[in-house]
């Protein structure tokens, strides 16, 4: 016990000593008084009682310290900025500056192989390439390439919502699994340019979805890892099993793209083949050394592709498609304006969704009501600089509240109401156009997607995912709410911000 006593105040010791030697009497943005060693810990128990609900106390401070508060909640401070006028000084402003990644947690680092995804790389020529990689594979001028896939999901996606209706479609369906399964399935598709069997899909799903669910029981281990090795030693063999299924799930996939990839080379390029992501993967080379990535590396670059693409779209096409139920209204003036740009049996293409602004703005209403996550990905900082007047500096982790900015009032009006025609320029009438921009350029009034340098790549692939679903989902099937009851739009912490009670319904085909 003496040891461990003497182990513990010596570890207290040190961590107070770092803090104190950081400070540097620097002018932090305001925050909670904070204790030596635990910081802000006993304060924001007190205040939240769950740290999952920090959106409550953020509000608080923003009403008694500003709009950038501090806490510490560990050995640098962390910095919420929570107005669009903060953010876009930070992002887009001052762009470079913020653009970095915390130093990655110790589990992170071994799901995605030490800090060389797009998302966990620090700014820098490795993530400049690789974002460059990305958005050169899924530019929208190559996005029609991958029509037959999106078209493959969708039908796998209305046979499974008729399967579940019964033959008299009568039968309440839950749809987010299906959604989930059709995602999956157009994400593989993009990721290795093959249509998998079903089997081969849920094993993906499976794995995935394992990684997520454990989160927040490996995030403990981020706290003292090496100590932590050794206390809890039962998880660690969990965690490390679990990136081990991973990889014995996606390298075979990998290899069998990358055998094809020989073999196409050696008959001359011919065969018809999309290109995938993992294509564009198998040969990059890393511009600190110049060698090619690892098996290893290539799987934690396609698990990303699936942490970023899965649960934000799964999440807002259930909340797209709940809102259409709740207001039927929507519903009828969506269905009315794909007919008109859709001649009956026609297949709704990407030109067709360009003629659709209310969908559009359907879709873009929905991110802004009910983003996927109340909070982007932490920013880091490259160097000390200044912001609003306080002193942030080099190693901060900077957060943005991006439901709030989505719901604030002094922006939006009525902004808890689910009114798509606020993003119409136009108002009613035929020469409707939504303009809008999402990348915060010229101002930031919503951010779903980041902003600036870090944005995410995949926007307008995004948005086409979207629009294009909820376009057909609705051209072919009437939704209505289960036994002609309400809709209730509560939410709830997941992997994503996700409906507390998922969304069940009668869907029954459209007759034409």
């Amino acid at each position: 016990m003496e040891f461990w006593s003497l182990l513990i105040a010596f570890l207290c010791l040190y961590v107070l000593l770092l803090s104190l030697s950081r400070k540097n009497n620097k002018n932090l943005p305001p925050g909670p008084p904070t204790l030596p060693v635990l910081g802000n810990f006993l304060w924001l128990l007190r205040s939240s009682n769950n740290f999952s609900s920090l959106e409550p106390v953020l509000r608080q401070l923003r009403a008694r310290y500003g709009p950038i508060v501090t806490l510490h909640l560990g050995s640098e401070p962390s910095i919420f900025i929570t107005t669009h006028e903060a953010a876009h000084k930070a992002l887009v402003q001052s762009g470079s500056i913020f653009a970095s990644r915390p130093p990655a947690l110790e589990t992170t680092r071994i799901m995605l192989s030490n800090e060389t995804t797009v998302t966990t790389a620090p700014y820098g020529p490795l993530w400049l390439q690789l974002r460059q990689n990305f958005m050169s594979a899924f530019h929208p001028s190559r996005l029609h390439s991958y029509s037959d896939g999106r078209k493959w999901a969708l039908g796998i996606l209305r046979s499974k919502l008729l399967e579940e209706a019964g033959p008299s479609h009568g039968a309440i369906v839950v749809v987010v699994d299906h959604f989930q399964h059709a995602v999956f399935c157009l994400l593989v598709y993009l990721c290795f340019g093959e249509k998998y069997e079903e089997s081969v899909i849920r094993r993906v799903t499976a794995v995935q979805r394992a990684i997520i669910t454990k989160f927040v029981r490996f995030n403990l281990l981020n706290f003292m890892p090496k100590l932590g090795k050794i206390i809890f030693h039962k998880q660690w063999k969990e965690l490390l099993e679990t990136r081990r299924e991973l990889e014995n799930v996606l390298l075979p996939l990998v290899n069998a793209r990358r055998e094809r990839k020989r073999r196409k080379s050696m008959d001359g390029g011919g065969g018809e083949s999309i290109l995938s992501y993992v294509d564009t993967l198998i040969d990059f080379q890393l511009p600190d050394s110049g060698r090619k990535y690892s098996d290893e590396e290539l799987v934690s670059l396609c698990s990303e592709f699936f942490h970023g693409g899965t649960d934000t779209s799964i999440t807002t096409l259930q909340w797209a498609m709940a809102n259409i139920v709740k207001h039927q209204h929507i519903q009828e003036k969506l269905l009315e304006e794909i007919n008109a740009a859709v001649k009956p049996g026609e297949e709704i293409t990407e030109e067709d969704l360009k003629r659709m602004p209310y969908l559009k703005s359907v879709i873009l209403e929905t991110l802004r009501r009910h983003p996927p996550g109340h909070f982007i990905l932490p920013h880091g900082v490259t160097d000390d600089t200044k912001l609003e007047g306080y002193d942030v500096p080099r190693n901060s982790i900077i957060n943005f509240t991006v439901a709030d900015m989505g719901w604030d009032a002094n922006v939006w009006e009525d902004p808890m109401e689910f009114r798509p025609e606020r993003f119409l320029k136009n108002g009613d009438g035929d020469d409707q156009e939504v303009v809008f921009d999402l990348k915060g350029i010229k101002e930031i009034k919503m951010m779903p997607f980041g902003a600036g340098r870090r944005a995410c790549p995949a926007i307008t692939m995004a948005l086409l995912h979207q629009e294009y679903f909820v376009a057909n989902l609705v051209r072919d099937f009437a939704w209505t709410a289960e036994n002609g009851g309400d809709i209730d739009l509560s939410e709830k912490q997941d992997f994503t911000m996700v409906m507390k009670i998922p969304l069940r319904v009668h869907v029954s085909p459209r007759t034409r």
